[in-house]
């Protein structure tokens, strides 16, 4: 069978386009993903939905298999002395629980062509940290669950911007200290 010019042409377009989908898919789209953290020095035992026993250290965080709708955790301490028992509803496709209860911020950056980042940020306001001002009104959350951002704690924010035609929004949920080390980094008021 012999190939005419427009068949080949058909075959290494369908080729090109399955190449550029595996690249996507194996080095470029963001895995989505439920973590446990735990910013505190101390270890904790847990248990989700019944499962098997995890054990999560200070500093660290687990990446975790949870379900759409409602979940269980079981939290004890490293003597494996029951904590709470508790239940958290999650609907989205990434989140993260904080064992801890410790204070996190989530954070909204700007991305977009010839952008004023902190002059957006001085417009929605300020939130106080340790008696002093924050711009950009970071969200504080202490609950069991959150699932209100882009980048979980263990993912950066993208240094490249994608879509100059327009401003563009991404949020990430930071550790307290975190947050307060990347602002004095990043901004200037």
């Amino acid at each position: 069978m012999k190939m005419s010019p427009a068949l080949k042409g058909f075959l290494i377009s369908v080729l090109a386009v399955l190449m550029a989908f595996g690249i996507y898919f194996l080095f470029l789209a963001k895995k989505d993903a439920y973590l446990v953290d735990n910013p505190t020095s101390e270890t904790y035992y847990f248990k989700l939905n019944k499962g098997a026993e995890k054990i999560i250290s200070g500093g660290q965080y687990v990446e975790v298999d949870l379900n759409k709708g409602q979940n269980s955790i079981q939290v004890f301490d490293k003597h494996k002395k029951l904590l709470y028992d508790s239940a958290f509803t999650v609907a989205r496709q990434r989140g993260m629980v904080n064992i801890a209860h410790q204070d996190y911020y989530i954070h909204t950056q700007y991305y977009g062509y010839d952008v004023d980042k902190d002059s957006l940020l001085m417009t929605l306001g300020t939130t106080t940290i340790d008696n002093e001002n924050y711009f950009g009104a970071p969200k504080h959350f202490k609950s069991l669950y959150a699932e209100d951002f882009y980048y979980n704690v263990n993912e950066n924010y993208d240094r490249i911007i994608k879509n100059i035609q327009k401003t563009e929004t991404r949020t990430k949920i930071f550790r307290k200290q975190d947050f307060l080390n990347y602002y004095k980094e990043h901004y200037q008021f």
